[in-house]
C-alpha cells in the first residue's frame, strides 16, 4: 500500500524539534515561522508539555464520554477564566471542521433554519457543510453543495445586511482574520454591525477562530479587538500544540438536548492532559502577550524595511501575511532550500507568517535578515 498522494511536499523529512526550531532526518535546522500550519502554540517539544503528556498516557490515554472525566471540567473552567467566556460552555472534539460542523448544527437545531452567510475567501474546513461555507469550489464534491451557503465581501456591512434581512438566514460564520483568505482583517464597524443584525434577526454569529485564536493575534481571541461577542466561537489548531483536537464555545442562549452534539474520541483523557498543559505554558510565560510585542515588532519591522517585492504587510500579533508582488513560489521556496526558513503560504501572492507563539524578537531580526537575502535575489 502506498499514500494518497494529496499533499504537495518538500522533500524533507522533519526529525524533531524545539521551540521555534526543527531538524530533519539530515540534521539540517530550520528556523520555523509555519508553526506546522498555526498549530504549535507554546513551541516544539515543550518540557512542561512533554511532561504532562507523558505523565497522563502513563495513567489513561482514553475512556469514552460514557463517564466523567474531571480534566474537562478543569479545561472547562480554566478555559472560560482564561478567555474571558466563564458563562460559555464547552464541547470538545477533534478537529477544526468538526468543531464548525457542530457550531453550525447547532445553530439550525436553534432557529430551524438552513441558510448561512459566509466571507468570500473563507476557509471552514473540508467536512460536509465546513466545506460548503468555505468559498472554494475545487473542493467542493457534488454531494456537498447543497446550496445553504451565500459567499459576501470582507467588511462590506450592507451586502450583509441585505441578506439578514430576509429573515432567512441560519448563521453567520466569519474569520475575524481570514488565514486562507490572505491575512486579511475584519473592520469593528462590520463585526459589531453584524451583531445588531444577528440579534435582530434570531441569527446566530459564529466567529472561526480556529486559525486566528487561541492567543495568536495577541488577545485570547481576535475577535476580542472589535468589542463584540459572538454565539459561537470555533477554536482548533493551538489548543493542544498537536495534539488533535478542537473545541465549541456555546453562549447561554443554547441549551442541552442529549444526543444532538457526541464524539467518540473528542475531550480524551490525553487531548485534555496537553490542552490543560498549553494554558499551563500560556499562563506561566505570558505567550499571549508575547504574540502581541513581537507581532508589532515584526509587522514595523517588515514595513518599514521596503523590501523588494513587498506590496503590503497585514496581520496582528503573530498571524502575519506579507503580500508580495510576484508570485509567493520561488521566494517561499528559496527561503526553505537555501535560507532554512519554513513559511506559510496565502492565495498566489501572499506569504503567511504563523510560528509558535513562544517566537522572540531575536527570531524575528534572524527572520528578517534571510528574507531580505531572498527578496534581494528574484
Amino acid at each position: 500500500m502506498t499514500l494518497f498522494d494529496v499533499y504537495p511536499l518538500f522533500d524533507i523529512a522533519i526529525d524533531h524539534g524545539k521551540g521555534c526550531r526543527v531538524w530533519d532526518i539530515d540534521g539540517n535546522e530550520y528556523l520555523d515561522l509555519y508553526g506546522g500550519h498555526a498549530v504549535i502554540s507554546v513551541g516544539h517539544c515543550h518540557p512542561h508539555y512533554v511532561e504532562a503528556v507523558t505523565r497522563q498516557v502513563n495513567k489513561l490515554g482514553f475512556y469514552s464520554n460514557s463517564v466523567i472525566n474531571p480534566l474537562q471540567k478543569e479545561l472547562a473552567s480554566r478555559l472560560g477564566r482564561i478567555s474571558g467566556y466563564d458563562d460559555y460552555r464547552l464541547f470538545l472534539i477533534n478537529s477544526g471542521a468538526e468543531a464548525n460542523e457542530n457550531a453550525l448544527k447547532l445553530a439550525s437545531f436553534h432557529n430551524g433554519r438552513t441558510r448561512v452567510l459566509s466571507l468570500e475567501k473563507a476557509f471552514h474546513g473540508r467536512t460536509s457543510l465546513a466545506v460548503e461555507a468555505t468559498a472554494n469550489p475545487k473542493i467542493i464534491a457534488p454531494i456537498n453543495a447543497n446550496h445553504h451557503v451565500t459567499y459576501l465581501p470582507l467588511n462590506d456591512l450592507e451586502a450583509w445586511q441585505r441578506e439578514i434581512e430576509k429573515g432567512d438566514v441560519c448563521a453567520v460564520i466569519i474569520e475575524c482574520i481570514q488565514g486562507v483568505g490572505g491575512i486579511r482583517l475584519a473592520t469593528r464597524e462590520f463585526v459589531q454591525g453584524l451583531r445588531r443584525l444577528c440579534d435582530k434577526y434570531n441569527t446566530v454569529l459564529i466567529c472561526d477562530e480556529i486559525q486566528c485564536g487561541y492567543g495568536r493575534s495577541g488577545k485570547f481571541f481576535a475577535h476580542q479587538y472589535l468589542d463584540v461577542k459572538p454565539d459561537l466561537i470555533t477554536v482548533a489548531k493551538g489548543i493542544a500544540n498537536g495534539f488533535p483536537m478542537s473545541a465549541l464555545l456555546i453562549s447561554p442562549k443554547f441549551k442541552p438536548v442529549y444526543g444532538q452534539l457526541g464524539t467518540t474520541f473528542g475531550g480524551n483523557h490525553l487531548a485534555c492532559a496537553a490542552a490543560l498543559a498549553v494554558l499551563d505554558i500560556f499562563e506561566k510565560e505570558n505567550l499571549v502577550e508575547n504574540a502581541r510585542k513581537v507581532g508589532e515588532y515584526l509587522i514595523k519591522a517588515l514595513s518599514d524595511a521596503k523590501l523588494p517585492h513587498v506590496a503590503e504587510v497585514r496581520g496582528r500579533g503573530l498571524m502575519i501575511g506579507i503580500e508580495l508582488d510576484i508570485p509567493y513560489k520561488e521566494v517561499r521556496t528559496r527561503l526553505v532550500k537555501e535560507q532554512k526558513v519554513f513559511t506559510g503560504c496565502s492565495g498566489t501572492n501572499t506569504l503567511r507568517l504563523l510560528p509558535p507563539l513562544t517566537f522572540g524578537k531575536a527570531e524575528a531580526d534572524e527572520f528578517m535578515e534571510k528574507l531580505k537575502t531572498v527578496l534581494s535575489q528574484v
